[in-house]
């Protein structure tokens, strides 16, 4: 094993989080052998919630450079050529850029609820949900804002599809990830042309000398070549020059492209839930959906299936900041425990509250919450006269409030009967075992299953689209995932309990009602 940076055999796979840049290396048998992180946060800036694109580049190093000491401490020796790369991203957002490559505005991410104007303009041209978070949607707020640097744009992308750009100097991108920035078609495996054309022939727009079909990157799918590392391209990741140039690179996705491979859910009647900064659950179709809804985003897969997807801003973040206040209060005492013990003693505590959380509510909302229809968030817990507030029901709240605003988008797949054989839980909150994902069934009334790799998430599920690219087999992806991937790998499912499910549902019911007080602690506070 330890001659793999001379044979370059093993495959890297890199992913830009909300909170963490995480790098993951992977053998021949799609084991992770390596991996190292870089911890950043998003900054608020003029009300636009923004990343510096030097932080984007330092960060990355910084990544590289982690992973290559774990490389080092393991094999004693340096990665120098690598087989093939993959890079994602947070989807959604806006970079756009001159004809010279130079960056026009702030980079506006998903997280931003400041397109509502264009969102709900275009949802009804197009007569397709285009959410606030989608590139398509900044782009033409800042048409109807009169912003001076519309008129220079000639290359619109994603942060993933920025650092490919760089990378490899090809302006592509995965179709799940294009699929956030503009309507995509999935019998062509394109973007939608119709809709294109309706864009193009707005008169607001139609004045510009560029047109939409030109600035957006070209779609390509799983298994593609999207390019080779350049030279320079090597010295952005590496600046040491240890790294060589020509590796593959594969069709950079978004998150949800790579949460869906790395949780084996890119079959039809699959789904998965990807619980962090932000929630979603991502469920492949049959068919499309009969009507048109807000709270339901149509994306694909990396291969171009129709995906239905419920996207919630808030999830983790209000969680993380009371267990913060528990850790304070145990360091205060003269407490030995440790974070991770203290996260596992509070979640733990939750599988004791009553099923209902004994009257106590929390809304989680840092920012904005489309599901919900708030356009800003304040955090909130509110409980009524008669509670029972104890700590079970506190920690029961508080993880049911991350997963809240996603059932209410569920409920309408529910009345699409669409179909979900189980969802797949990964990120933080499914850390510790058993709560999360326990919880989760009741709430959703499916089945949950976590997969033992659930650890290495979305990085480690663009390092084997890379892989997939480089082996350049004629196998689907479905069944190179299934063959070849996941057979090697356990899962765990839970099924949904009785009492939960009754109980998120009581839970739910007060939820609804309280929002109301939520949208007056917004307008008011």
């Amino acid at each position: 094993m330890s001659d793999f940076s001379v044979s370059g055999n093993a495959s890297l796979g890199i992913e830009f989080g909300s909170t963490r840049i995480k790098a993951v290396l992977i053998d021949e048998n799609f084991n992770p052998i390596a991996t190292g992180s870089h911890d950043w946060e998003n900054k608020l800036e003029n009300g636009i919630w923004t990343y510096s694109l030097d932080d984007v580049w330092s960060g990355l190093q910084d990544a590289y450079s982690k992973l290559n000491e774990n490389v080092y401490s393991k094999f004693g020796v340096k990665i120098t050529r690598l087989s093939s790369i993959g890079f994602s991203a947070m989807m959604h957002g806006y970079l756009a850029f001159d004809s010279g490559g130079k960056q026009l505005a702030e980079f506006r991410t998903w997280r931003n609820t400041m397109t509502s104007e264009a969102a709900e303009k275009l949802t009804e041209l197009f007569g397709f949900n285009i959410p606030q978070r989608w590139s398509i949607a900044h782009l033409y707020q800042a048409i109807l804002n009169h912003e001076e640097h519309v008129k220079d744009i000639s290359f619109l992308t994603t942060l993933a599809g920025y650092v490919h750009w760089q990378l490899t100097g090809n302006k592509v991108l995965g179709i799940g990830e294009a699929s956030g920035m503009f309507p995509i078609d999935s019998d062509v495996k394109d973007y939608d042309a119709g809709m294109l054309e309706k864009f193009s022939n707005q008169p607001e727009v139609s004045g510009f000398d560029w047109n939409i079909r030109d600035i957006l990157p070209k779609v390509l799918v799983a298994g593609e070549s999207a390019g080779t590392l350049t030279p320079q391209g090597a010295l952005l990741i590496d600046p040491t020059g240890t790294l060589e140039a020509g590796a593959l690179l594969c069709p950079p996705e978004g998150d949800a492209g790579t949460g869906m491979t790395a949780t084996n859910s890119v079959r039809v009647n699959t789904g998965n839930v990807s619980a962090g900064t932000s929630i979603f659950s991502m469920v492949v179709l049959e068919k499309k959906l009969s009507n048109v809804y807000e709270e339901i985003d149509m994306v694909t897969t990396p291969t171009g299936k129709p995906v239905a997807m419920v996207h919630c801003n808030n999830c983790c973040t209000d969680l993380d900041y009371w267990v913060s206040l528990f850790i304070e209060f145990s360091k205060l005492s003269g407490s030995q425990l440790t974070k991770p013990q203290i996260y596992d003693m509070l979640y733990n505590c939750a599988l004791d509250g009553d099923s209902d959380c004994g009257g106590t509510v929390s809304f989680n909302y840092f920012s904005g919450e489309p599901v919900t229809k708030l356009n800003s968030g304040r955090p909130l817990l509110t409980r009524t006269e008669n509670a029972v507030f104890n700590l079970a029901n506190f920690m029961r709240c508080q993880v049911y409030s991350t997963m809240a605003a996603l059932k209410m988008g569920m409920e309408i797949l529910d009345s699409e009967n669409v179909k979900i054989s189980k969802l797949t839980g990964h990120g933080g909150l499914f850390k510790t075992e058993i709560v999360g994902q326990k919880l989760m069934a009741g709430a959703m009334n499916t089945p949950v299953a976590v997969m033992e790799t659930a650890g290495e998430g979305g990085a480690w599920g663009i390092a084997i689209l890379a892989k997939y690219a480089a082996d350049n087999t004629s196998e689907t992806l479905e069944d190179y995932l299934d063959n070849k991937v996941f057979s090697q790998y356990k899962s765990f499912v839970i099924a949904p309990e009785e009492r939960d499910v009754q109980g998120f549902s009581d839970y739910m019911k007060l939820y609804k009602k309280a929002l109301a007080v939520e949208k007056s602690a917004v307008e008011n506070i």
